[in-house]
Parts: structure tokens; C-alpha cells; sequence
């Protein structure tokens, strides 16, 4: 094989990794996209981030619903860095194809929703880490912090109230 064809075979090949990672975008529930995009905008505010990301995979998903209209959202994935700028205005996968020689960064999103839109209390928990530097013992605390979120809101329920005849 010609290094021509090789090279037109590994760009074509980085233009479907993107755009399938742009499907399993749009693919998400809402309410999961929002985390991301959360997660995505903390992220390109960091002085130390100079590439566009994109949402890779998820990892975990799990949606509590508490009543009301009020639910709480714990998603873990991967956001991939591409090969456009951080400051590229309104990027997409065809013209932003990924990046392989970069670690994946490994985000956990938790938040409170109450009809389809993030809560500002308690405060939405952002935690991405590049892959190969998160440990075990960072992961458990993520889980542990956002259970208490979740059990710790005091929200009155109906099963907790009662009647007098």
C-alpha cells in the first residue's frame, strides 16, 4: 500500500471516529447532554486546555428520580481532544477530527434537575481528570460525593408526610 493510500485511510478513518462520537452525542437524553456541555465549558476555561473536545462515551448513567418533576443525574465519560483549538468557533467533527496522541480526559457529572433544567443548589460537581492520572481512590470519592448530593437535598416527600383523619 502507497503512503498516499495509507494517509488518505487513516484521515478517513479519523472523520468516522469523530462523527460516530458526534452521534453518541446526539444520541443522549437531554437531561445527560447538559452534563456534558457543563463539563465541556468548565473545561475550556482552563488557561492549560488549548484543544476543542469532544464527548467519546459513557461509562455510567444513572437518573434518580425524586418526584415533583425533580430528578439527580450521575454520568461518567470520556471527552477526546481534537486536532482543532480550543477557541475554534462552532467546531464539529468534520473539520475537528480526533486527536491519538493525547489521553482521553475521564469526567463525572453530577446534578440536580428540576423540570429538564440543572439546579444551581446544590451546586452541580464537575470532576474530569486526564485518564491516566485518575486512581481508584478518586473515583470512589466521586460516587461517595455525589450520593450525599443526592440524599442530602432535605426535600420534603409525600411518603414522608402525614395525614390526620
Amino acid at each position: 500500500m502507497s503512503r498516499l493510500q495509507l494517509l488518505l485511510l487513516l484521515t478517513a478513518g479519523a472523520f468516522v471516529s469523530s462523527a460516530e462520537a458526534q452521534a453518541a452525542y446526539d444520541q443522549l437524553p437531554d437531561l445527560y447532554k447538559k452534563g456534558v456541555d457543563l463539563a465541556l465549558e468548565q473545561l475550556r476555561s482552563h488557561a492549560s486546555i488549548q484543544h476543542h473536545f469532544f464527548f467519546f462515551k459513557s461509562l455510567t448513567k444513572s437518573e434518580v428520580e425524586s418526584g415533583f418533576d425533580v430528578s439527580y443525574i450521575y454520568h461518567n465519560f470520556y471527552l477526546k481532544p481534537t486536532k482543532c483549538s480550543k477557541d475554534t468557533v462552532d467546531p464539529n467533527p468534520k473539520q475537528c477530527p480526533f486527536r491519538n496522541d493525547r489521553p482521553l480526559i475521564d469526567c463525572a457529572v453530577c446534578y440536580k434537575t428540576f423540570s429538564g433544567n440543572i439546579e444551581s443548589e446544590p451546586k452541580p460537581y464537575v470532576n474530569c481528570v486526564h485518564k491516566p492520572a485518575l486512581t481508584e481512590d478518586m473515583k470512589t470519592k466521586r460516587v461517595e460525593h455525589c450520593n450525599k448530593m443526592a440524599y442530602s437535598s432535605g426535600a420534603v416527600t409525600l411518603l414522608g408526610s402525614t395525614g390526620k383523619n
